[in-house]
């Protein structure tokens, strides 16, 4: 009695990113050339910024990310996917500003340059309920300036993220901004929240129960609609923060203002994650919905060095982006859709006679750099035609055992339905492709 023949799919929150477009779990996903081009972009406006490169294991040590995004954040809460092997505990990184930090400690990149202005594109793991816009493999790409405490730094960091989303045709954006102060105005400010929300403590949920004990910042980031109106009257961050830091922030603001950046302040913009201080940013658009809203997002986060064993504090600012979200604004805002390049020519085989010729024949077109393609399955002169359609090639030959002893050929414009006489050279048919 045979076994049961099992069939194995994606697992949940993940999804196969194919040559066209797909669907996965009710979720549009778009195809490789829309991944290809995002990431084109990106790399197009980080080295007009100078920003270069940098490459991380999608493992890290689970202490890395412990410490680096807090004990009390909900990614290391509950939201990452760790192993053991052995005695090493390990982590797929749910995010990756804390592995480019421990890279720059790790290879004192700090003593190659005074500031180290990197970037990232790759995928992060959190362990969530999958929906629209959110996976548990997810990808990111983000920016990180290490090594400057001037605010120029932050001001440059919003301008580079707000590029790459004009240079991907989506226009409407709104930075939001805050600052969060230095650390020192931190529990001050905690204090008074805590007291602020004490006796309102049963109107709370249960999330922000918890948070308003062990993470109370969190609390002001809340989308719950009461909790909301309740904050209307609590403390501001804002009152809080030194002279020193109030002044950084009106600086940030003037600069932003001269790069033509626009933004909107929200007192109750504090993040996620636990390494911000000072500026604090996110980018969102309109034409997405409730909590999809926001696309990109980061601040500075000077203390993050030391919570990774540096001897003394590292300046930072950087932002994290999801390519997912920005896909979904890109469809939202009808940008620009890419397919894979056409062919520039399709050869159809008429005969066993011509395959040896033709398969030499389009390896040597490629080889000159021209995109080609030809039948693999011996098919009907027909079904290749079809075949040559359906890829969108720019022309078509049919060789026969006549074209190759002739030397000479007919190729076709699929466009226009014109034929053009042409030697059956690599030099001759490049000069036609290239010339039509």
């Amino acid at each position: 009695m045979g076994s049961k023949r099992e069939s194995f799919r994606s697992i949940k929150g993940t999804f196969d990113v194919l040559p066209e477009e797909s669907s996965s779990d009710g979720n549009t996903i778009a195809g490789s050339p829309s991944w290809r081009h995002v990431e084109s972009v990106v790399r197009e406006v980080m080295d007009r910024y100078g920003v270069r490169e940098i490459r991380t294991p999608i493992i890290e040590p689970t202490p890395l990310i412990a410490r680096g995004v807090g004990q009390t954040t909900d990614i290391v809460s509950k939201e990452m996917f760790a192993f053991e092997r052995g005695d090493t505990q390990y982590v797929l990184r749910p995010e990756v500003t804390a592995p480019v930090m421990r890279a720059y400690l790790q290879h004192n990149l700090g003593q190659q340059r005074a500031v180290q202005k990197l970037f990232y594109i790759g995928p992060c793991f959190r362990a969530e309920r999958p929906q629209r816009g959110r996976y548990r493999q997810f990808h990111q790409f983000g920016a990180e300036y290490i090594g400057s405490a001037n605010v120029r730094a932050d001001a440059e960091v919003i301008a580079l993220m707000t590029d790459v989303y004009a240079g991907l045709g989506i226009g409407d954006c709104t930075v939001r901004l805050n600052t969060l102060g230095d650390v020192d105005a931190r529990p001050s400010f905690v204090s008074a929240l805590q007291d602020y929300l004490a006796p309102h403590v049963s109107a709370l949920s249960e999330t922000s129960r918890r948070r308003l004990e062990q993470n109370p910042l969190r609390i002001l980031d809340t989308k719950n609609p009461v909790e909301r109106e309740l904050l209307v009257d609590a403390p501001r961050l804002s009152s809080f923060i030194s002279d020193d830091s109030r002044d950084r922030y009106d600086r940030l603001k003037e600069m932003l203002d001269a790069l033509g950046v626009t933004f909107v302040e929200d007192p109750f913009l504090v993040r996620g994650l636990d390494y911000y201080t000072e500026t604090a940013f996110e980018l969102e658009t309109a034409a997405l919905e409730g909590a999809q809203t926001a696309l990109a997002g980061g601040g500075r986060y000077d203390l993050l060095a030391e919570e990774l064993g540096a001897r003394q504090p590292v300046p930072a600012t950087g932002f994290a982006a999801g390519i997912e979200r920005l896909l979904l604004a890109m469809k939202a805002h009808d940008a620009r859709t890419v397919t894979d390049a056409r062919p520039d020519l399709f050869v159809v085989l008429a005969g066993d006679d011509a395959a040896t010729w033709g398969v030499e024949f389009v390896h040597q077109l490629r080889r000159a750099g021209a995109r080609c393609e030809l039948d693999l399955s011996g098919r009907s002169v027909k079904a290749q035609m079809r075949e040559a359609n359906r890829t969108r090639s720019r022309f078509v030959i049919v060789v026969g055992s006549t074209e190759t002893a002739s030397g000479e050929g007919r190729v076709r414009s699929m466009e226009t339905g014109e034929e053009q006489n042409v030697r059956l050279t690599v030099e001759s048919v490049r000069k036609l492709l290239a010339t039509s």
